[in-house]
Formats: structure tokens, sequence, C-alpha cells
């Protein structure tokens, strides 16, 4: 039986039993907040434990390291839509120690896609299209100044309103531990040559 047939078929029992009863509540984030983490599969139900979160709490954005790598890319637009859209009113980065994406190399990547049978032809392709894979399949080498990173990355962004707190922390995948490394509530806006500066480059 395949992973799909599994999944199908308990959905069936889940709906035919009304156990989505349990987690009925509103697109609304209750606590008005939107978290962005990483995708580690260990932060799954760790997380929202660890951070006292129900079903409904909060908005959650995923993505490898908890990376805002891009300030008009899919994971600030949707920062942007939980403020303005849905009403959180508060931006929560959590990394987490032992993460992937520290050291990690664009090299070790591309050739497991090129064993993976894309051909040589697409990497060329997106070279000359401008594409410069190295940076954008890099990593970081410390998972608590790309937190800061990202935090300020949302905090200047230039629609992000005022007075809106972006908080940055980084958890202990083995414990649930929460390591504050930037309080939102006392954070500043920085000039705005920063921001120019990283969307010319």
């Amino acid at each position: 039986m395949t992973i799909m047939s599994n999944i199908l078929n308990h959905n069936e029992v889940f709906v035919g039993e009304n156990q989505y009863e349990d987690y009925k509540t509103t697109k609304f984030p209750d606590k008005k907040i939107v978290i962005l983490t990483c995708m580690d599969t260990r932060l799954l139900e760790l997380l929202p434990k660890a951070m006292g979160l129900r079903n409904g709490d909060a908005k959650i954005i995923k993505n490898a390291g908890a990376v805002v790598s891009h300030p008009f890319g899919s994971i600030m637009r949707s920062i942007l839509v939980a403020i303005y859209e849905l009403k959180a009113e508060e931006v929560f980065v959590v990394g987490h120690h032992g993460c992937g994406m520290v050291g990690l190399q664009s090299d070790s990547i591309l050739k497991s896609a090129r064993s993976k049978g894309v051909p040589p032809e697409k990497f060329e392709t997106l070279k000359h299209a401008g594409i410069d894979l190295s940076s954008w399949l890099t990593g970081f080498s410390c998972v608590e100044e790309s937190v800061k990173s990202s935090s300020h990355r949302i905090k200047n962004h230039p629609l992000m309103p005022e007075g809106i707190p972006v908080h940055g922390m980084v958890i202990h995948p083995e414990t649930g531990k929460l390591d504050l490394v930037e309080d939102g509530y006392h954070m500043t806006r920085e000039t705005p040559s920063s921001f120019k500066k990283e969307v010319q480059a």
C-alpha cells in the first residue's frame, strides 16, 4: 500500500468519525501572531507545544531555515497578508539548533540534482538567465545571526506597518527550550538605505 493510499484511508476515517470537530476554528489567528519557522520534521508538533499554541492560535509559515531570502518573495508576501488581511499583530521568526541549513553548500544539492537526472543544459539555461544557483542554494553559518537577519528584513520592509513587533527565537529541537535572540518590543527600524542595497543586490 502506498503512502498516498494510507493517507486517503486515514482521511476517510477522520472525516467519517467527525474527528475534525476538535480542530474547528476560523482563518483569523486567535493570538494574533504569525510565525516563520523551519520545515524541520522535529518542529511539527514540538514548536506549537513549546510556545503554548493550539490549533487556530497562529499563522505558521515554513521553509528551509526560517529564512526571508528576498524582500519580495512568497515568505514576505505571506507575512504581509497575515498582518493586513488576517489581523496578525506580532511576528515571530523561530529558527532551531541543528538546522540543516547551517553550513549547507550548493555543490551537494547540484550534484544530487545531476544524479537524479536533471540535464546539464538546465543549469546552463539558468546561468544564462542570471540565476546564481550557488548563492540561492547556500545555507548560513550561524542560526542566531540568520534569525536576526530575517527579523530585520521583515521589520524594515517598506510595506511593514509601524508598531508591529518582530521577534527572533531559536528553539532546541531536543527539549523545546526557546532562546530569545531578538526582542521585537525594543527593535527599531533601520534607515531605508540598507533595504535599497538589498533589493539592488
